[in-house]
């Protein structure tokens, strides 16, 4: 069980923009030991998955996109650049929803998303050239490559969470969500345990990667404060590790597919 009383949340500094081939471990490493934060046991490094995709290459110049004829009817449909929605196609397995403005696919990885997770925002060409973020190929293996490589260089490997920003079915605005993780329980399965006055639970399964994603969302932003690296300190979980593709809901669990 989860017997967290007090969290500290900070913001890394010091990393700088990162392009293609960036050592991001290097970047984090660095950053800690400026804000005097030597990585501790239990401690989750929470890691924007733009820079992520950027270290990773995974940038795409759209002068390059040659859109389908399925991706110039759609985007005629909902209003978006055929460019960028052939990306979004060739980056999903299925179109969930659609309207004007507005484009809901099931990814690859089995995330059920906005546009793939294909963004153009914080992607700042510097030489003219007009670029779309795709998402890591592996976000969970993205994540235990970079603890892996802190351990290494900080002599603790700490827990990682990649997090990317998803709207929810039901609810207005976004929120931070795991997309990635690595030493830590994506899932915490409670079932089996007693509640506060005995009674065994049945159902309850919680979120523990996404809540921690939401929690360094708040300081992290979304716009232009330029920190994409969080410390969390003071979680604890005796749980093992489980990344965060166990946090997508299997098609024979949900209900509204």
């Amino acid at each position: 069980m989860n017997r967290t009383t007090a969290l500290q949340i900070v913001a890394v500094p010091g990393i700088p923009l990162v392009k293609a081939g960036d050592d991001l471990a290097t970047f984090i490493a660095d950053g800690l030991a400026t804000a005097k934060l030597a990585p501790q046991a239990n401690d989750v490094v929470v890691i924007a998955q733009k820079i992520v995709s950027k270290a990773e290459g995974r940038s795409v110049d759209l002068a390059t996109v040659v859109p389908s004829a399925r991706a110039i009817e759609l985007a005629g449909q909902i209003d978006k650049d055929p460019r960028l929605v052939e990306l979004v196609l060739s980056e999903s397995v299925r179109v969930v929803r659609s309207r004007p403005g507005i484009l809901i696919v099931e990814h690859k990885l089995g995330f059920v998303m906005a546009n793939a997770g294909i963004d153009q925002s914080n992607v700042g060409p510097t030489d003219g050239v007009e670029r779309a973020l795709l998402l890591p190929v592996n976000p969970d293996a993205s994540a235990e490559a970079l603890r892996k490589r802190l351990g290494e260089l900080a002599g603790t490997a700490p827990a990682i969470v990649i997090i990317d920003s998803f709207g929810r079915a039901w609810r207005r605005g976004t929120s931070g969500v795991a997309i990635g993780a690595a030493g830590l329980p994506s899932l915490l399965d409670l079932r089996g345990n007693p509640d506060l006055f005995g009674r065994i639970l049945q159902v309850s399964i919680t979120g523990f990667a996404d809540e921690i994603a939401a929690a360094a969302s708040l300081v992290m932003g979304q716009g232009n404060e330029a920190q994409p690296v969080v410390l969390i300190r003071g979680l604890s979980w005796s749980a093992p590790a489980r990344p965060a593709s166990d946090l997508v809901r299997p098609a024979s669990e949900d209900m509204f597919r």
